[in-house]
């Protein structure tokens, strides 16, 4: 099983939703790095459950402890862990799914291939994992904010069902996004979106939507030409989150429509360095940062859990009848957007300890 990431900056997260806890062991981390305990929690709290009246009630503080790596609040240069305990599991809310396969989760999948399965929560293919994805970005933050201070990196629901946000990539500020529970940088779309999750979540369903991201100030060169393009790995990151489904930056699929002409992004002498006028390359040309925001986004389905019966199989064979039980997001498009943003961190992270190296 894969559970490693990065190359230089390298990660390996660990645990199920329902067992012991949820880690991470950082590899690659610089020394003298500020990292702190209040530093991790800050992200975790953005992921965590129960943080609101929209969000899965499930009651975790997600609270992180430093098991190695930093002395004195500063990175030693060895490898960090990081472990958040479970603090609420109920595994007896999935008796029934012990041998009935939750329709478009992972049950089916994990026992087509181990012939074993945590049976409770889903196990790592949990968001729960993703803890330790958000507590080591805290830590790619800090390496970021010392090599590249000029970086910022920002996420936010663009969409949710049909309901869309109108948010200024260029302009938009943390406190903005985080000034509502659904974290976009709309309010007027916000109390839309509040109200379309309530009234789904009421019919016992689901909805998904789109989270963008933004990467401001990012320098040029950033990126490994070929196979480890720096889309590509922004895509790999964001395409490894719990169910993400789509993929694109810049114009993305719209570009497929337009003429060369219309898609090119012309360059010009502004200010004593290379810009383009316009950005329909999303920040990216031929795997490479060009210094230019980047821009992407990351569409998720909606959440597979819900509370009516559908058609199911058990593990036996047999056809049969499934209702969700336990607790669950209605949405996970609120809770995604740390997701987004601390995994396009870890990307960052990693291509400037690579561009390091080269210099």
């Amino acid at each position: 099983m894969s559970s490693s990431f990065g190359h230089i900056f390298r990660i390996s997260t660990f645990g199920e939703s329902h067992g012991g806890g949820i880690g991470v062991v950082i590899d690659g981390c610089p020394p003298r790095i500020p990292v702190t305990e209040e530093i991790i929690q800050h992200e975790l709290d953005r992921r965590r459950p129960g943080q609101s009246e929209i969000v899965t009630p499930r009651k975790e503080s997600d609270t992180a402890s430093i098991l190695s790596g930093v002395q004195d609040g500063l990175s030693l240069g060895t490898p960090i862990a990081i472990l958040v305990r479970n603090e609420d599991q109920r595994p007896g809310s999935y008796d029934e799914m012990a041998v009935k396969y939750r329709p478009s989760h992972a049950d089916y999948t994990y026992d087509a291939k181990y012939g074993i399965r945590a049976l409770s929560g889903g196990g790592r293919a949990s968001a729960r994992e993703t803890i330790g994805r958000v507590a080591a970005g805290a830590v790619a933050r800090q390496i970021i904010a010392h090599l590249a201070p000029e970086i910022e990196i920002l996420a936010w629901v663009k969409s949710i069902h049909d309901i869309d946000a109108h948010v200024d990539p260029d302009t938009v500020t943390l406190d903005q996004i985080e000034s509502n529970i659904i974290r976009t940088g709309d309010p007027v779309a916000a109390e839309k979106m509040i109200e379309r999750i309530k009234e789904i979540r009421s019919q016992g369903n689901s909805v998904g939507g789109v989270v963008e991201c933004v990467i401001r100030g990012c320098p040029p060169g950033l990126g490994e030409p070929v196979f480890d393009k720096l889309e590509a790995e922004l895509a790999k990151a964001m395409m490894s989150l719990p169910a993400t489904k789509g993929f694109e930056i810049g114009s993305g699929f719209a570009g497929s429509r337009m003429t060369g002409s219309e898609h090119n992004d012309p360059y010009r002498m502004i200010d004593g360095r290379v810009r383009t006028t316009s950005n329909r390359s999303g920040g990216i040309q031929g795997g490479i940062s060009n210094g230019e925001n980047i821009l992407f986004r990351v569409a998720f389905k909606p959440t597979a859990t819900i509370m009516t019966p559908q058609e199911t199989v058990t593990s036996s064979g047999e056809n049969t009848e499934l209702k969700g039980k336990g607790r669950h997001d209605a949405c996970v498009l609120p809770r995604a957007v740390p997701m987004v943003d601390n995994m396009a961190a870890l990307v960052l992270c990693d291509h400037l300890l690579r561009q390091k190296t080269k210099s």
